[in-house]
């Protein structure tokens, strides 16, 4: 595929998590990158607040490495289940122990419990041109 044919991967993550190793990956294999530092402290999310996004609106896909603890953080991964549907990828990034204790909530949504590597991202990628290929 020609990468204006890539669907953006959107990250969702704390300043500093990690982000410049996962965008600088996915745009060396062609996939455009939008980052999303998560909501302001004090603000909501515009996506649970029932507004429109238009970072999550371009996204073909969504790496989310924000705290599961926060009840904030859990509300948005719930909205971008709710709104995304099966078909686009998602990966949570969870600390230590999330994993276990948030195993219902997470549901069908996988979960890396560490950095993502590059296998990571790449097989990551690799869903999300699946997914663009099928016309998802």
């Amino acid at each position: 595929m020609k990468r204006e044919d890539l669907g953006v991967v959107l990250l969702d993550v704390a300043p500093g998590a990690g982000e410049a190793f996962e965008a600088s990956f996915l745009d060396k294999i062609g996939h455009p990158v939008e980052v999303c530092h998560g909501p302001v402290p004090g603000e909501t999310c515009p996506l649970v607040a029932r507004q429109a996004c238009d970072k999550f609106e371009a996204a073909h896909g969504i790496v989310f490495e924000l705290d599961l603890d926060l009840p904030e953080h859990r509300a948005i991964v719930d909205q971008y289940r709710i709104l995304a549907g099966p078909e686009l990828p998602i990966r949570v990034v969870v600390r230590p122990g999330q994993t276990e204790r948030y195993r219902e909530f997470l549901g069908q949504v996988q979960a890396w419990d560490h950095e993502p590597t590059v296998a990571d991202l790449d097989g990551f990628a690799a869903e999300v041109e699946a997914v663009d290929r099928a016309g998802g």
